[in-house]
């Protein structure tokens, strides 16, 4: 049961499952979905872990620990299926960010190869987090992988789609944020109109679409950097 993963604690209507990688809380989040008791209300997912929460009055706590190391069993060491394709989103994106050349320079590939390179991926979402409608994506290249910015910017704007470490994600809305701009898109990532809000939920497939390419003869209506950033990068902000 140590490689499956550790059981731990989280109140009377709660149990935290801590997983060794994010693969693995992909796998199991994906056999947990399809197969929910009655009285499981809530999967959440995140980086190492996935919390299950429960209604005590339908579902004891033992019953809960039980299909879930069950399953974390089952799902140990195997790669999951894909997910129907009724979940793949396809977002149109236009790969003019302002650290798109940073990004070749750091990864040694050319700005159309790092385009290709993060068009060709199909992503799952992984978790979600940071602000509402935040994903983030995981199953990019790993020719793509880049630090975040050591001071984040203060403003992002919304619709902005961004790379560091092993993720991609995309700004619902204003914020700050360290991680590497690419590219934009116009898609809505969250809508309290829209059921259910976010339009990325753990487990949705995402591919991106290209709208057009860098230009560098755009380069001088980026935002200066030294206007934008502030503070230091903290924990698992994007």
């Amino acid at each position: 049961m140590a490689d499956a993963g550790r059981l731990l604690p989280y109140g009377d209507r709660a149990v935290l499952f801590e997983l060794p990688d994010l693969a693995a809380v992909v796998a199991l989040h994906r056999v947990l979905r399809a197969d929910l008791p009655a009285g499981v209300i809530d999967l959440v997912p995140a980086a190492r872990t996935v919390l299950v929460r429960f209604e005590p009055r339908t579902v004891s706590l033992a019953r809960v620990a039980a299909w879930l190391q069950e399953h974390a069993a089952a799902a140990a060491g195997t790669a999951p299926d894909p997910e129907p394709a009724s979940v793949l989103v396809e977002i149109p994106v236009r790969y003019d960010g302002v650290d798109l050349a940073d990004v070749a320079e750091l990864t040694g590939l050319t700005v159309d190869e790092v385009v290709r390179r993060h068009a060709a991926a199909t992503y799952t979402v992984a978790f979600c987090g940071f602000v509402p409608g935040f994903g983030y994506l995981a199953g990019g290249d790993p020719a793509l992988r880049v630090s975040r910015l050591a001071s984040p910017r203060i403003r992002i704007p919304a619709g902005s789609v961004a790379i560091a470490d092993e993720y991609t994600g995309i700004y619902p809305r204003e914020s700050p944020g360290g991680w590497r701009l690419i590219g934009r898109t116009g898609v809505r990532l969250w809508d309290l109109d829209r059921d259910p809000p976010a339009l990325l939920t753990p487990g949705t497939r995402v591919r991106f679409v290209s709208t057009g390419a860098y230009d560098a003869e755009h380069d001088d209506s980026a935002q200066d950097d030294a206007d934008e950033r502030g503070g230091p990068a903290r924990g698992d902000r994007p």
